[in-house]
């Protein structure tokens, strides 16, 4: 029998590195060995019993811990430790064939998880990350989590929970999900969780649109292409974001075939360039993004089930403007004083007027369209002071939804017209619509970008 190394902490003594829980005596002794050669003190334990009582007395800042223990499941050993001490880095251990478990363990707050059998570059990658984010860590109730994450400007209740849930899922590896609609700021949130991240720092910040990049270069554009001797390889988005972060936005609109090379890449950890002879190992953190639902997509088959639980870890779903109508006041502030020192303008406020005009729209373009009309009104008008009349004169219309033609006039427009003709009309009428957008136009049509792309291709060839 082999006898466990013993903890490097006792009780009353100064707090160890990493406290690690796992039964097997074997697997306890490779993992110890790796860590302590990396210079770290470990405490161990064999049960999630031992484990809990280690972890009250000096404990340690972040957790490896199996989910499958002998005494108790791990999940709740998991939820147990992080309401004693929510700023605890946990990282999580599981058999091959139970990354449902792994999923389960990052919803209910663990940092990251390890599949085994455990790769030594990625537990110390695991590690390392978890050790920053421990060190990082704010208390509970800390006047910082008040504060809107970067980029983002609001203060109400409903975005304080949507702040609290991106910087709990920066503190993570586990991949991001955002929802939202158009002009919401999906990007946005995906950038200020990397910037909040430990990857923050050096790690680069990689987005993709999958709706907009042509069928026949996505491959490409996602894991790269080697030319071998005869020219100089291009690094996909992928590679670009190793020690980064790789924001893959309009998710649900990325072709079948290449969400199973994504679901691969997701799983090993590798690439294959287009045309490279061998796989290189990248370390990237994910987050996908959607305007569709991606529940819907999955009935609808426009997403992968399997690739859907991959990547839906953390969904973070982003509120349109006109459910936060608080922060419309704050959020035209904002854009009057950056556009009116863009544009050489003297406007310091808005009147009471033009506040109560903007919060009475619905924005169904959201912050996008908000920013828009301030920076036409700034561009048109001067002065101390916005008045409601400096608005757009067409702000009811444009901030409206938008509402289909009367049929009569419908009817008068389409007359005489092929079945042809009328397919181009609406296609144009819904690229005009979204400013030459074809993924906003193609979800308008309820068509794949993919069939817009060839329709106007075939166009421009004729």
């Amino acid at each position: 029998m082999i006898a466990p190394l013993a903890p490097t902490a006792l009780d009353g003594g100064p707090p160890a590195d990493i406290l690690l829980i796992e039964d097997t005596a074997s697997l306890r002794i490779i993992y110890e060995t790796h860590l302590r050669a990396a210079g770290l003190t470990v405490l161990s334990a064999g049960s999630a019993g031992e484990g809990l009582g280690l972890f009250r007395s000096p404990g340690a800042g972040v957790v490896l811990l199996d989910l499958m223990l002998p005494d108790r499941d791990g999940i709740s050993v998991l939820q147990e430790m992080l309401a004693i001490c929510p700023q605890a880095a946990v990282v999580v251990i599981t058999a091959d064939r139970s990354i449902d478990r792994a999923v389960a363990a990052m919803r209910a707050g663990a940092q990251d998880f390890l599949v085994k059998p455990v790769n030594e570059a990625r537990l110390m990658a695991a590690i390392q990350n978890a050790r920053h984010t421990a060190a990082l860590a704010l208390p509970p109730g800390a006047q910082e989590m008040r504060t809107p994450a970067p980029g983002f400007i609001g203060q109400s209740e409903t975005m304080q929970q949507v702040y609290a849930r991106m910087r709990s899922s920066a503190r993570s590896m586990a991949p991001v999900f955002i929802t939202g609609e158009s002009g919401t700021g999906k990007e946005l949130c995906a950038q200020a969780i990397h910037a909040l991240s430990p990857r923050g720092g050096a790690g680069a910040f990689v987005p993709l649109d999958c709706g907009v990049i042509p069928l026949d270069r996505l491959e490409i554009e996602v894991f790269g292409q080697s030319r071998g001797a005869g020219g100089a390889d291009k690094p996909g988005a992928a590679e670009l974001a190793d020690g980064g972060t790789l924001f893959l936005d309009e998710i649900c609109e990325l072709d079948l075939s290449l969400q199973s090379k994504l679901l691969r890449f997701l799983q090993s950890g590798t690439i294959r360039p287009l045309g490279a002879a061998e796989a290189r190992k990248v370390d990237v953190r994910v987050i996908a993004a959607s305007t569709r639902d991606p529940l819907v997509a999955l009935r609808e088959g426009r997403l992968r089930e399997d690739l859907y639980y991959r990547l839906h870890v953390v969904p973070i779903a982003l509120p349109p403007l006109r459910a936060r109508r608080e922060d419309i006041p704050e959020l035209a502030r904002a854009a009057l004083r950056h556009f009116a020192s863009l544009e050489g303008r003297g406007f310091t406020r808005l009147s009471a007027g033009a506040e109560a005009a903007l919060c009475a729209q619905d924005w169904p373009g959201n912050v996008r369209q908000l920013m828009n009309v301030m920076r036409s009104a700034a561009v048109m008008h001067d002065g101390p002071e916005l008045t409601e009349a400096m608005l757009p004169a067409d702000l009811a219309q444009t901030a409206a939804p938008l509402e289909r033609a009367p049929t009569d006039a419908l009817r008068a427009d389409l007359a005489g017209l092929t079945l042809a003709e009328i397919e181009r009309y609406a296609i144009e009428e819904a690229l005009a619509r979204h400013d030459g957008s074809v993924p906003r136009a193609a979800r308008e049509l309820g068509v794949a970008p993919s069939t817009l792309y060839r329709k106007l291709e075939a166009w421009k060839a004729g």
